[in-house]
Parts: structure tokens; C-alpha cells; sequence
């Protein structure tokens, strides 16, 4: 059977799925209704479905018709974000200050359609994992599916995760060896001086102009603090100081985030960080508290299963539609967490250049990407996993 002609036979099928979860956004971890469809359609394809797992997480266990060894895992992510929707699409949020605005309700349509059509066929040996995560803008899902046993309870060869890619064309693919995303830490930055009349600065130690200078002196991370060959962004992305017209502030509040690819690097932001902003607090007479937290690892592809990937995605886009040596992204993505416990591979599949971009109010997800990435899931099982007589 052709699998590109099946599985547009049900893109209608698809895109009803994909349109009626993105009516019904769920944030991390509480994606109760969005895990129970997932659950009664892989049951209604005849599946083992295995629920709970990192919370709301879903597995679907499907063996092929031939008896085999080999394993592998698919997985997709089912959670919102929290904005509200800035669209007047008819399938609209109905969840005031929650969308889905990343196309998670895509990628776990895709694997849904991927799972119906590999369900009719069976047509690969060993053993198909369907893994559907809750939590992976920003809560981590993913770290909590592997602390939960993910791959001890469903054992894998290789995991292979994908990405809608606004501003990239249709249906092209974007893949790399090695970091294809950034990690992400946060910090936390309290600055204090000593509050006082806004038309007498020399009775006091204005925090905010100190907290200013901070600022800025927290550029120097990047450009004199790190190899320039190397890749780092420093951003503080929240200031919150004061209330009124006529009073210097006694504290200052600032946070941010900061994106790596490499571990070294990465270690060595904090102790320049405390360095840079206690040298600046104490050259004005201020005070500051630091508070720093590692939150996701870098998405690193392994090579073996990165050219596999890119392999099924040519035979499906073409060759010429698949860029090898994609530039990474700043961005952070908890597939992380389960690149970094078995081997596997993350790569982006273009949804279209004149789309609106990934996290804004705006975004919808592309449904004619639909049949692309199922063909892409379904591809991966019966290449990887062939039956014997193929």
C-alpha cells in the first residue's frame, strides 16, 4: 500500500482531529481531555495504550506483522501555551488565555495519523512506540516521562521527535548532527539599595540606576566573557521597579533567560554572571541577590540516527528539500532529556514561509503539513523496522 495515498485519504480525518484539539488548548500537565482522545483513538486502532506516564503522558504500543527485535519511538507533544488567541479562525481557543500556539495540537495529529495507518498495516517487525508528552513548553514533560520510567517500561532502538517550522517552506526538512537546540537557564536578580525622595538621589543608592548598569554590564557575557566562536545569548527579559512619580525604589527585580549549546560554556556563565553584577552593586554601594536554575539541556542529535531520519524524510520530500546542515536554533526543547538517555534524532519540518511564527498570538498550525508529517512518522516505522520480505 502506498502510504502518501493512505494517509491523504484521511487528512479530512486529521485535520478535524487537529482543529477540534486546538479549540480545546490544555497548559502543561492538565492536558486531561487532550490525553483521553489520544488514548481513545489509539484504543479504537487497536492498540496497548499505556496511560499516566509523566503525568498526563500517553504511550501506544502497536507490534508488527512480522516477529522482531527492533524497537523504536515516535513521539509528539500535546500541550498549550498560555496566550490568548488573536485569530477569528472558527476553531478558535474556547479556553480564555490559553492556544495553541506552537502546533503541538499538529504534531499530535500527525502521530495519531501516523498510529492509524501503521495500525491497518502492521506492515514492519519488532515494535512501534507511539509516545505522546505532556509539559514541554517550559515545565518539562520530557525529563518527567523519563524519571517515570519511559525507557525502562518501553525499551527503544532510537526516538525520532520533529518540529513544525514556520517561515520555512512547505514541507521541507531541516536537520543537523549534533545541537539543534539551545539550553535554556534562568536567573533571578534582586537589587537592592536604599529607597528614597526621587529629588534627592544623594541621600540614597538608586537601585534602578544601578540595576541599568547591571543590564548592560550583563552583555559583556557574550562579547568579552566567551569565545567568540563560541554561541551564547544573555537576555533579561522582565524589570520591575517602583510604583509612583517621586520615590527612588529600595529594590529592583530582574530576570531572564540564557541559551548555550555547549556544556562548557554553559558552566561558566554563572560565575561570571555573580561577578559582573556583585562588582557593579558594590561600585555603587547596592546589594544584589542571584538565584540561577538549569532548566533544559541542549538538543543534541546522534549522528546514526540523524542520517536515518534525514534518509526517510528525502524519500519522502526529495533529496533537494532536505537541508543536512540546518543552522541550529536558540531555542530550548525538552526532547532533550530523552536524546540524552537513548540515541535519537529532532529535526523541523518547514510549515510554510508566510505563516505567522511559532509562540505568537496570531499562529495557527498548517494542516496541509498534516499528511506530510504522518507520512514522515509511518516512513520511519516501516524503513527502520522492515518486514522481512520487503
Amino acid at each position: 500500500m502506498d502510504i502518501k495515498q493512505r494517509i491523504a485519504d484521511f487528512h479530512d480525518e486529521m485535520t478535524e482531529w487537529r482543529r477540534d484539539i486546538h479549540t480545546h488548548p490544555e497548559t502543561a500537565f492538565e492536558e486531561v481531555r487532550t490525553s483521553q482522545l489520544v488514548a481513545d483513538k489509539l484504543a479504537e486502532f487497536g492498540m496497548d495504550v499505556h496511560r499516566g506516564m509523566g503525568g498526563t503522558g500517553v504511550v501506544g504500543v502497536l507490534k508488527g506483522r512480522r516477529d522482531g527485535e527492533g524497537t523504536i519511538g515516535l513521539r509528539a507533544d500535546m500541550d498549550a501555551l498560555h496566550i490568548n488567541e488573536q485569530t477569528n479562525l472558527p476553531y478558535r481557543s474556547e479556553t480564555e488565555g490559553k492556544m495553541h500556539a506552537c502546533g503541538h495540537d499538529g504534531h499530535t495529529t500527525m502521530l495519531l495519523g501516523a498510529a492509524k495507518y501503521l495500525a491497518e498495516t502492521r506492515d514492519f517487525s519488532g515494535t512501534a512506540y507511539f509516545v505522546f508528552q505532556p509539559a514541554e513548553e517550559n515545565e518539562g514533560g520530557g525529563e518527567k516521562m523519563v524519571q517515570d520510567g519511559l525507557f525502562e517500561k518501553f525499551p527503544m532502538d532510537g526516538i525520532y521527535g520533529m518540529h513544525n517550522w514556520p517561515g520555512m517552506p512547505l514541507g521541507k526538512v531541516g536537520a543537523r548532527v549534533g545541537p539543534m537546540m539551545a539550553a535554556t537557564d534562568t536567573f533571578d536578580i534582586t537589587i537592592t539599595g536604599i529607597g528614597g525622595h526621587a529629588a534627592m538621589p544623594h541621600d540614597g543608592v538608586d537601585a534602578i540606576a544601578v540595576a541599568s548598569q547591571v543590564v548592560s554590564a550583563l552583555q559583556t557575557i557574550a562579547s568579552r566573557n566567551v569565545n567568540p566562536a563560541d554561541t551564547i545569548v544573555v537576555s533579561v527579559t522582565q524589570f520591575h521597579a517602583g510604583d509612583t512619580y517621586n520615590v527612588l525604589p529600595e529594590e529592583v527585580f530582574m530576570c531572564g533567560t540564557i541559551r548555550t549549546f555547549d556544556k562548557e560554556v554553559q558552566n561558566s556563565v554563572e560565575p561570571a554572571m555573580r561577578r559582573i553584577v556583585n562588582g557593579v552593586c558594590a561600585a555603587y554601594g547596592a546589594t544584589a541577590d542571584i538565584r540561577m536554575s538549569r532548566n533544559y539541556p541542549a538538543t543534541v542529535n546522534h549522528a546514526a540516527e540523524t542520517e536515518k531520519a534525514a534518509r526517510v524524510a528525502a524519500s519522502i520530500v526529495g533529496e533537494e528539500n532536505v537541508d543536512r546542515n540546518v543552522k541550529p536554533s536558540m531555542g530550548a526543547e525538552d526532547f532533550a532529556f530523552l536524546l540524552n538517555e537513548t540515541p535519537g534524532s529532532y529535526i523541523w519540518i518547514g510549515a510554510g514561509e508566510d505563516r505567522a511564527k511559532l509562540h505568537s498570538p496570531h499562529y495557527d498550525f498548517n494542516d496541509d503539513l498534516l499528511p506530510i508529517g504522518a507520512t514522515y512518522w509511518a516512513e520511519l516505522v516501516e524503513q527502520l523496522l522492515p518486514a522481512s520480505d520487503r
